[in-house]
């Protein structure tokens, strides 16, 4: 794990698998969910954004629970597996990308990314207004923020066609940018959404 970055103090070193497989046998669970959390351990941490249950997730304990985020992990499997499927989740990413504590700043670009991917239904509108968040904060030169930033803006970017025009845009814009972070997450993102596997993929779905 900490080859990985995760250098969490309580850990017990137990496998994401066998832990789904724990979660899908436990069922949703709310109020365990909040219990487990509590607890603290990494994967008890884990264990509880599997189980808890979207529709009883409040604001309160979406703000309570990101200022627990202290690995990308935790970060990310919350976003994935939970709060994307809040009713909060779109107004969090604005929220949040304006903190400036790491992990809560990573939080509002792992769910640009999760929601680009899980939202079926949503309309490009509401992608489109992440932009110019992505322009403003890649800026931040923190590993944990960037790697986040640069997520988003693929993720968004291979939603479809059109999406896709909109974030190569983003990028060259960031390029013009002089900071190294945005001049990296332009590369890095470009190198993908303008290759010639995402380009057919998106064009035979349109």
């Amino acid at each position: 794990m900490s080859k990985f970055g995760i250098n969490p103090e309580k850990v017990y070193g137990i496998r994401i698998p066998e832990l789904r497989r724990m979660a899908r046998k436990i069922g949703k669970n709310h109020v365990l969910a909040e219990e487990l959390w509590d607890f603290g351990y990494h994967e008890s941490k884990i264990v509880a954004t599997m189980i808890d249950d979207p529709t009883e997730v409040t604001e309160e304990q979406m703000e309570n629970w990101v200022l627990d985020f202290d690995t990308w992990d935790i970060c990310d499997q919350c976003c994935m597996n939970l709060f994307d499927k809040t009713p909060f989740a779109y107004k969090k990413v604005f929220v949040w990308s304006k903190r400036e504590e790491e992990f809560v700043k990573r939080a509002a670009f792992t769910l640009m990314a999760v929601l680009a991917v899980h939202d079926k239904k949503a309309t490009n509108e509401k992608f489109e207004k992440f932009f110019p968040v992505i322009i403003r904060e890649s800026n931040d030169n923190r590993n944990f923020v960037k790697k986040a930033v640069n997520w988003a803006l693929r993720g968004i970017g291979k939603r479809n066609i059109v999406l896709n025009k909109m974030a190569i845009e983003t990028a060259m814009e960031m390029k013009e940018l002089n900071y190294k972070s945005a001049k990296w997450i332009s590369s890095n993102a470009l190198r993908e959404l303008e290759s010639e596997k995402i380009q057919n993929r998106l064009i035979n779905n349109s």
